[in-house]
């Protein structure tokens, strides 16, 4: 959302009358053994923190913090973790979300949640600096690099991507940016009041200002999935933030464009070998429609360690194939689909039967909760009773209906073909080895961790979330 800002300060011409100003005012970050965008692509480590400073480490005013509704703990974890993707060409962008209680192995410290890599890997180094006789505000400053270098080595080791980038945004931060636009549109399903995340809203469509929407994103507590719900609110509230920054409301308003100036300079850090502007040049043809948000695969979102600590489960060679489908050379079946437009279809309207010919085990259960969590009714799902295909298909009583067609966009572009024993409302997915779409991941999963009976179902990385859809999608 920062590097938008920015971009949308550039084209406008804003940036252009105080580049020196917003250069020299922009928290930058230094030694964090940063990649360069050898694999074709600009990799970006995007986090939010717990901080209630500002970028620069000023304390918060306290009807600043009162906004936030965040208490009064200082932290320095980093609950939201997102990798970012943008080719060389500047011509997409895939924002692939990490759950922060995700288990995995940090340097240094051994198996622990990935949002305490950086706070656990800075008090140590802290204190460590501090027992050396390193004067206070030099052991703070080495110790958030070594937080900061313990993160983006954790999400490389998981994932698998060298990370290029890094950006860091503080809770404040969220709120001037959402502000800065005049608020962000959202909707939900249901009425929502829970008093820990400050979240009291009523279901339906509505826009948030700031504070409201920092609250909207943080809740957990009392949701269907927890955390993998509240990453699904981050993912649409984003994709909303996206439309809402490109918009002709914003690029057309000076106080706007003020705003997100001041917002960028006092919230957020970039890493110092950065060139911002240089980079934001590269997206001035990134429309909304080409920014999509992903979620890793999890094996068991409820999973506990050896100590009774709740967490979840990821296998990381299963992340690593999943993040690899979604990032490849542009030749999946999903890639092949970007250009397609998916008719207006209400999913709760279409039943959705996936059947596997694939052979590959986890596969269609995969899918139907890539789809399920679209909105889309599940319906049967099971091994394929037909005569065996070699490519992935939808089968349809009317190949040219709304519904078939939204579905098949959904995964990727799959052939639509007729099956009249099917009815009007329901659609089946019929897959073979050659499917790479939404869901897949979830397979890989599968093969490498065989859940014993009576485990969690493992659980499916939702269907991507598309910034250039009209209007907020509804949530829980």
């Amino acid at each position: 959302m920062a590097v938008l800002s920015i971009l949308v300060l550039l084209v406008t011409g804003f940036a252009w009358r105080s580049v020196d100003s917003l250069r020299s005012n922009i928290a930058t970050a230094g030694g964090l053994g940063l990649g360069g965008a050898a694999d074709g692509a600009v990799d970006i480590l995007m986090v939010g923190t717990d901080s209630r400073t500002d970028a620069h480490g000023n304390a918060l005013s306290p009807e600043e913090l009162a906004s936030l509704n965040a208490g009064e703990e200082v932290a320095s974890n980093t609950d939201t973790i997102v990798l970012i993707r943008v080719p060389n060409d500047g011509s997409s962008a895939t924002a692939i979300s990490i759950p922060r209680d995700s288990y995995v192995e940090v340097p240094g410290i051994g198996m622990s949640k990935i949002n305490a890599a950086y706070g656990a890997t800075k008090e140590n180094k802290r204190l460590e600096l501090v027992e050396q006789g390193t004067a206070d505000a030099d052991a703070e400053s080495q110790a958030t690099e070594a937080g900061r270098e313990a993160l983006i080595d954790s999400v490389a080791n998981l994932t698998g991507i060298t990370v290029d980038h890094y950006a860091e945004v503080g809770l404040l931060g969220f709120v001037l940016l959402t502000d800065a636009v005049g608020g962000v549109e959202v909707c939900l399903n249901n009425p929502v009041q829970e008093p820990l995340s400050g979240a009291n809203f009523p279901a339906g469509e509505q826009k948030l200002a700031g504070s409201q929407a920092l609250s909207f994103v943080r809740q957990r507590h009392d949701l269907p999935r927890g955390d993998l719900d509240r990453i699904v609110r981050q993912q649409v509230f984003m994709a909303s933030l996206v439309r809402s920054v490109l918009s002709a409301k914003t690029l057309s308003n000076p106080s706007k464009l003020g705003q997100l100036s001041t917002a960028v300079q006092r919230s957020v850090t970039l890493d110092s070998d950065w060139d911002i502007l240089q980079f934001a040049t590269r997206l001035q043809d990134l429309a909304g429609g080409k920014v999509k948000f992903e979620t890793i695969p999890a094996v068991d979102i409820n999973a506990t360690t050896d100590y009774g600590e709740s967490i979840v489960q990821v296998d990381p060679a299963a992340v690593k194939k999943y993040v690899a489908s979604l990032l490849g050379d542009g030749n999946s079946a999903e890639a092949n689909a970007e250009n397609s437009d998916a008719p207006q279809v209400d999913p709760s309207t279409v039943t959705v039967d996936v059947a596997n010919d694939s052979g590959i085990e986890g596969l269609a259960n995969g899918v139907a909760g890539s789809l399920t969590a679209l909105g889309y009714v599940g319906g049967t799902i099971g091994n394929y009773e037909g005569t065996s295909i070699s490519a992935s298909r939808i089968q349809s009583a009317d190949v040219d209906s709304d519904a078939a067609r939204a579905v098949s966009v959904a995964l990727g572009g799959l052939q639509i073909t007729a099956d009249d024993t099917l009815a009007s409302d329901t659609v089946r997915v019929v897959l073979a080895d050659d499917y790479a779409g939404p869901g897949s991941g979830q397979a890989a999963t599968a093969e490498t961790i065989a859940p014993e009976a009576g485990t969690a179902v493992p659980e499916a990385p939702a269907a991507p979330i598309d910034a250039g859809s009209t209007g907020p999608m509804c949530v829980n």
